[in-house]
């Protein structure tokens, strides 16, 4: 039976910026992707092209089914979802939410990011995800400290300047 038990799953914290890109994800995959799918089901059908080697089809489908996928993911994240407001965190130290301004020591240039949940993250909105190798090692720090982490491009040494909300 234990395959047939529903695992109960933390809540996702979402900033509400978050939260509201993602319920317009949703409203536009459901609204929009789903109608303009259809269409085109309709239009290769209407062409009398429903042969079995149909390769159109075949990818319709296929992106159909990754369409379908991600509005069931969208739904599921969202009705777990809690909003939080980074405002009401204490900006003592690094946490979900929260902007931070770090110093590359080696570089010697500094950047900012906004700590994420993973569903968030989006590297060129310098949102990155609290799971990701820099967003853990920064988790918790406090400005001065630093944080090292193993990247693509080797070891990275990164000082907390400042943390706002």
């Amino acid at each position: 039976m234990e395959e047939l038990e529903i695992e109960q799953r933390a809540p996702v914290l979402l900033t509400a910026g978050g939260h509201a890109r993602l319920k317009e994800e949703l409203k536009h995959l459901t609204v929009n992707k789903r109608a303009e799918i259809a269409e085109r089901i309709r239009e290769s059908k209407d062409h009398g092209e429903f042969s079995e080697d149909n390769n159109e089809l075949d990818e319709i489908k296929i992106e159909q089914g990754m369409v379908e996928s991600r509005i069931s993911d969208l739904k599921s994240i969202l009705s777990g979802a809690e909003i939080f407001d980074p405002t009401q965190l204490s900006t003592d130290e690094v946490d979900l939410g929260l902007f931070v301004t770090v110093e590359d020591i080696d570089r010697d240039f500094q950047f900012e990011v906004q700590i994420v949940a993973s569903i968030e993250a989006n590297a060129d909105m310098d949102m990155i995800s609290e799971e990701s190798p820099m967003g853990n090692a920064l988790m918790n720090l406090k400005v001065g400290e630093i944080a090292e982490f193993e990247a693509p491009a080797g070891t990275l040494r990164y000082k907390v300047i400042k943390i706002r909300a």
